[in-house]
């Protein structure tokens, strides 16, 4: 098993674990199916796509840790939009224009690990270098400020080295996936199983199974420090 080290970097980002109507929230962290996504751009593997089908399995079956980066938590913006031609819960056409409010977060860096096999992170990491399409952070306004690519596929210690340099990994809060429920701390859904048909730009044919994860806090002398 080997490691790609990606880096997150951007004024504004979004990842939405439990979004839907007319209130968008984002999480503080990365989801899976958010950078999953981001992958399947960077492939450009499209919506109920045959290239989809091939390559959501092995993205999705990566163990993903994502490093906050940002000395402090991110802070949340809130803004609204006006949407047209939406559909009301019984599914005929709404004539009403709809507000939704949107959450993004600010100024936030984070790191991100993922293990799996070396041929599947070799081809992520050509993509990335070269997407296929535009990549961005939970949505399209989101560009990075950064080059998303750092290393890989290395080992775990030159991973981590490409995100953090030499200091100490108990000095940043991270969340892990892990393997067995009961190392775990939380459940979040957002391991995508599909994202939808070309068709659709809505939640139609979406799935996504439940990702056991565990957050690994700093260490408590440097939050002393702060």
């Amino acid at each position: 098993m080997q490691f790609l080290a990606l880096m997150l970097d951007a004024p504004l980002q979004s990842w939405g674990a439990a979004s839907r109507f007319q209130r968008r929230t984002t999480g503080l962290d990365p989801t899976k199916s958010g950078v999953v996504g981001l992958l399947c751009a960077a492939l450009g593997a499209g919506k109920g796509s045959a290239t989809e089908r091939e390559w959501l399995p092995n993205l999705a079956g990566l163990r993903m840790t994502v490093i906050t980066i940002t000395r402090y938590r991110p802070r949340r913006l809130e803004d609204f939009h006006t949407v047209l031609n939406t559909r009301r819960a019984s599914g005929s056409p709404n004539p009403d224009p709809v507000v939704t409010r949107r959450q993004y977060l600010l100024d936030a860096s984070f790191g991100v690990l993922l293990a799996g096999p070396t041929e599947i992170l070799a081809r992520l990491a050509d993509v990335l270098r070269d997407p296929v399409w535009g990549v961005w952070f939970g949505r399209k306004c989101c560009i990075p400020a950064s080059p998303i690519f750092r290393a890989g596929p290395c080992d775990e210690a030159i991973a981590w080295r490409a995100l953090i340099g030499d200091t100490p990994r108990d000095q940043f809060t991270r969340v892990e996936e892990v393997q067995r429920f009961d190392d775990g701390q939380d459940t979040i859904n957002d391991q995508p199983v599909s994202f939808g048909t070309a068709e659709s730009s809505g939640p139609e044919g979406r799935r996504f199974v439940p990702r056991r994860v565990r957050l690994v806090p700093k260490s408590e002398i440097e939050d002393r420090k702060s």
